[in-house]
């Protein structure tokens, strides 16, 4: 079978190739993917090549599929699994597979396994880690979402607290406590966001930061205040860009005591620092934002590690468990991931969007593998809608959904753009 992918050849080299894929062996499963989210992950990995730790040395020779937020349907399944999957099923699935001790991951490090394409094969350690979901949910962005919130969500749980003289830890943030997001109006900021509102765990105080001005309405329109409060959550948007000290200034909101728990995201030594510096006794900082500078640090402040039990902690992705959370909580109602998403593209514009990605203001960018669409702000669909009518109309149902994407305005793009 043929098949259209962005695949890495080299450090900033994408390309949007066709080729043939293999036969299914019988502990293979053949996927049709639909839709396909672009982490920054993914530009990190096309920037530095085989410079990244996911990346096989000759990826020059075996290209490397894009792309590990996706999902799909199930096309063929191997004798090995006929039991558990069948063709027509819809799937996600668990990128971060850490199989046998490698780092190996869809998305990075396979030839024929990655979310930026028409067509893939799921080779057999996925299933044997149990890391292909069936998705009995509506929409397929909500699934390819699913892994980036569950990457929030494992952050979430691997925090800890400890008690003066107890040596175990009390995993997860502390339930009624004062929880910060730093650099958090972007789109994963706002997925912690969304989670530590509805989760059955909860903060009782939450302030965002960010220096953007326009993310932080943004974020203040998606989760109005007064909503939070009537959830007993006192909630802060904060431009730390306006503050003469920071530190002192987010301190003084917990009334000197500092935060329980911080989240950073973003790997700028400067954030990182205000992050320790806003830390309360007992504070868990977790540096969620990875870096592309294998060298990269920041000032941590170990009087207080010492003498006030601070303690930083970082993830890389969730697991299943996490993954498995993030699909139920969807599926309620309890949280909409859709708060990231900003852009819309085909599987044309993945590659450009992917090497640019820093450069591109907004949140996710969702790409649907089987249509040619340039890459459109939500925002700018009721433009585009004055020479295309299927646009005003897809700006019609994102307005009606308090600007956000939508089960319904997929449903319309898949039913009105050309399929490969």
């Amino acid at each position: 079978m043929k098949t259209r992918a962005v695949r890495l050849h080299g450090a900033k080299d994408l390309r949007l190739d066709t080729f043939e894929l293999p036969e299914i062996k019988d502990d293979e499963i053949l996927v049709k993917v639909v839709s396909d989210s672009i982490c920054m992950s993914t530009y990190k990995c096309a920037i530095l090549g085989t410079a990244h730790k996911r990346v096989h040395e000759d990826v020059a020779d075996h290209p490397a599929i894009m792309g590990h937020e996706f999902a799909g349907d199930i096309v063929k399944v191997g004798a090995k699994h006929a039991d558990t999957f069948k063709p027509g099923m819809k799937f996600t699935l668990q990128p971060a597979l850490n199989y046998k001790g490698t780092m190996w991951s869809p998305g990075y490090s396979y030839e024929f396994f990655g979310g930026d394409a028409t067509y893939c094969i799921i080779p057999a350690e996925v299933m044997e880690l149990g890391c292909l979901l069936e998705y009995k949910g509506r929409a397929y962005y909500e699934a390819s979402l699913a892994e980036p919130m569950s990457c929030s969500i494992g952050a979430f749980n691997a925090a800890f607290h400890t008690r003066m003289g107890v040596y175990e830890h009390d995993m997860g943030i502390r339930e009624g406590g004062r929880l910060a997001i730093l650099a958090g109006a972007g789109p994963m900021g706002l997925g912690a966001l969304t989670y530590a509102l509805h989760r059955d765990r909860r903060p009782g105080m939450i302030v965002v930061t960010d220096i953007n001005e326009d993310r932080l309405s943004r974020a203040a329109a998606l989760f109005p205040v007064e909503q939070a409060a009537a959830d007993g959550i006192e909630l802060h948007f904060v431009n730390t860009a306006k503050m003469a000290d920071a530190a002192a200034e987010l301190r003084a909101m917990t009334g000197g005591a500092g935060f329980d728990d911080v989240f950073c995201y973003a790997p700028v030594a400067q954030v990182v620092e205000l992050s320790s510096d806003i830390l309360g006794r007992d504070g868990c900082l977790s540096f969620f934002a990875g870096p592309t500078d294998p060298k990269f640090s920041a000032k941590l402040n170990f009087y207080d590690v010492h003498y006030n039990s601070t303690h930083v902690i970082g993830t890389t992705g969730g697991n299943t468990a996490d993954m498995i959370e993030s699909l139920e909580l969807t599926a309620s109602g309890r949280i909409d991931p859709a708060v990231m998403v900003t852009h819309i593209g085909g599987l044309d514009s993945a590659g450009e969007a992917t090497l640019n990605l820093p450069q591109i203001p907004g949140g996710k960018k969702l790409i649907y593998t089987h249509i040619s669409m340039p890459l459109t702000a939500l925002t700018e669909l009721r433009a585009k809608g004055a020479e295309d009518a299927r646009f005003a109309a897809l700006a019609d149902i994102v307005d009606a959904h308090n600007g956000l994407w939508c089960p319904e305005a997929e449903e319309y793009l898949l039913a009105n753009w050309v399929q490969d």
